[in-house]
């Protein structure tokens, strides 16, 4: 199955001379999912299950995704934006497993192509 979405990068950056600040960098890639597959966590703090997927998605990767593949936070697949909780590196893709769904904050970022 093809795949064509938005990765999210999230790095430390100076925003004035002495205060860091995470900001976030939105990137589309081109790829194929590999794998699919889901898992239901079961919680006593909770009364719903929390899914969590463990789809792979390979993509062709740029510099930029190969200079900052550690910094991957999440990745949007299915209307749904998906932690990234494992990447590897498998020139010229990188191939980055999925976790649970992401529900971070609203902080800085920027769009780039």
């Amino acid at each position: 199955m093809k795949y064509y979405g938005k990765i999210c990068f999230q790095e430390e950056a100076e925003i004035e001379p002495g205060i860091w600040s995470p900001v976030k960098t939105i990137r589309e890639y081109y790829g194929d999912v590999q794998r699919l597959g889901r898992r239901m966590q079961t919680s006593n703090q909770s009364t719903n299950d929390n899914i969590s997927i463990q789809n792979m998605i390979s993509i062709v990767a740029d510099q930029y995704a190969y200079n900052h593949f550690a910094s991957i936070l999440y990745v949007e697949y299915m209307g749904v934006k998906w932690k990234a909780s494992d990447v590897e590196v498998v020139m010229p893709r990188l191939n980055i497993t999925l976790g649970g769904e992401y529900n971070g904050d609203k902080g800085p970022q920027t769009d780039s192509a």
